[in-house]
């Protein structure tokens, strides 16, 4: 089965595993696989999707060369996974289980074109319900198609079970209220509703299935597709389930099927799981779909690759600079440039504490022009290479006292000397 959908698949990974992943790189071989895609029956809107999530894993992610092939393998199986994961499924036994505990029918109507192989499919239901030891009736609801009540009664001897039907041309939706009211007299675990097939473009006989599932309130509303019949299937499972969303489908044919879009497809386009897989014409050849070996069919057994790394953008931030200190380089003074600094400023070279000490020791009043300053300057410079000494009151001289009367003396009015001595008056 999906042998052509597994090689697309293949084509894929094997194109990614010679190149680098680079976004140029990676759209042409997204190309490559969307062609491959649409080869094998895959919806537009399933392979857009795909691409999105195969390109948004892809880019800016580092991986070993020769461990691309396998990521992006891996990558496509989680994109496909993640389709299916949403879809959910529907777990039919246990339901009709809880129905049976409540002492009602659990009801099932099934839809789809002529063909698709419906009716032989509501027959392996049947006989699956049968084998788990529930009841089962079956309503002959498809009162168009010729031959339609007979071959659902034949079916119903074959398995021995009721089947509820009319005349053709009766209409429909009161031969499944028929059964329904069968089924409860008769304490019946599930009922059976085989509608007319149809195709999904005729507006009045697509409302005759609405007029059935308003009549009798089915709790489940299948959807039964031909694999073989690729994006036909995919555009009637969309028009059938616009008109009443149906919620879940059965593939047929899926032994025959090659391509397997079908079951991606409509997945994706109804939001709607994948029961059961026909695979064979006997009443036994109906298998519960399985995800995980659908994955595995696809791309084999699921590995785990190291050493992938997703690079993770982090929020630009931006760092305000540092404010920039200027550093003053090492001044070197010759003795020219210390002259002229000193007949600019002659108290360069000068504390401030010898400044001010020698103003109070003096007391010296600031300069007032530049002869005063550097007059000043120079003083403190004498004075700091003396050693910086205080202030020394004057001495006061004492005479003897010999020579303060010699000085009294020297006040006195002379008197003239005669020869022998002091003259007289």
């Amino acid at each position: 089965m999906f042998e052509k959908l597994r090689n697309a698949f293949s084509v894929a990974v094997k194109s990614f595993g010679d190149k680098e992943l680079k976004e140029k790189d990676i759209d042409e071989v997204l190309f490559e696989l969307e062609v491959a895609l649409l080869e094998s029956d895959v919806a537009t809107e399933v392979i857009d999707a795909l691409k999105d999530d195969l390109k948004k894993q892809l880019i800016g992610t580092t991986v070993n060369k020769d461990k691309i092939a396998e990521v992006v393998k891996q990558e496509l199986r989680k994109s496909i996974s993640n389709m299916f994961d949403v879809a959910g499924t529907v777990d039919i036994l246990s339901n009709i289980q809880k129905k049976k505990d409540m002492g009602e029918p659990y009801i099932i109507s099934f839809m789809g074109i002529n063909g698709t192989g419906k009716t032989t499919t509501i027959a392996k239901i049947a006989n699956l319900l049968r084998e788990n030891k529930f009841s089962v009736v079956i309503a002959a609801a498809d009162t168009f198609r010729a031959g339609a009540i007979e071959q659902i009664v034949e079916h119903g001897k074959r398995l021995n079970i009721k089947v509820i039907s009319q005349n053709y041309g009766s209409d429909p939706a009161a031969v499944a209220r028929d059964a329904v009211l069968y089924s409860k007299s008769h304490k019946m675990d599930c009922i059976l509703i085989d509608t007319a097939g149809r195709m999904q473009t005729s507006k009045n006989l697509m409302d005759q299935i609405s007029k059935i599932n308003k009549v009798v309130n089915p709790d489940l509303k299948l959807f039964v597709g031909d694999s073989l019949a690729g994006n036909d299937t995919v555009s009637q499972a969309r028009e059938f389930y616009n008109y009443t969303k149906f919620d879940g489908a059965i593939l047929t044919k899926s032994d025959a099927d090659a391509r397997g879009g079908a079951a991606i497809s409509i997945v994706k386009v109804t939001s709607s799981p994948i029961l059961y897989l026909g695979i064979g014409q006997e009443y036994k050849d109906l298998k519960s779909f399985d995800k995980d070996i659908f994955l595995e069919t696809l791309f084999g057994p699921e590995e785990i690759i190291e050493g992938v790394q997703k690079k993770i953008l982090e929020p630009k931030v931006e760092l305000k600079p540092e404010p920039k200190v200027e550093l003053k380089p090492e001044i070197i003074i010759d003795k020219k440039q210390e002259k002229q600094i000193l007949e600019e400023d002659p108290f360069a070279g000068i504390s401030t504490k010898d400044i001010e000490k020698y103003s109070d020791f003096f007391d010296v009043s600031p300069p007032e022009n530049d002869d005063q300053a550097r007059k000043l300057a120079s003083n403190i410079k004498k004075w700091i290479s003396e050693g910086r000494p205080k202030k020394q009151e004057p001495q006061v001289e004492l005479k003897t006292m010999k020579e303060e009367i010699e000085e009294m003396e020297d006040e006195k009015p002379k008197k003239k000397r005669s020869l022998f001595g002091w003259g007289k008056k």
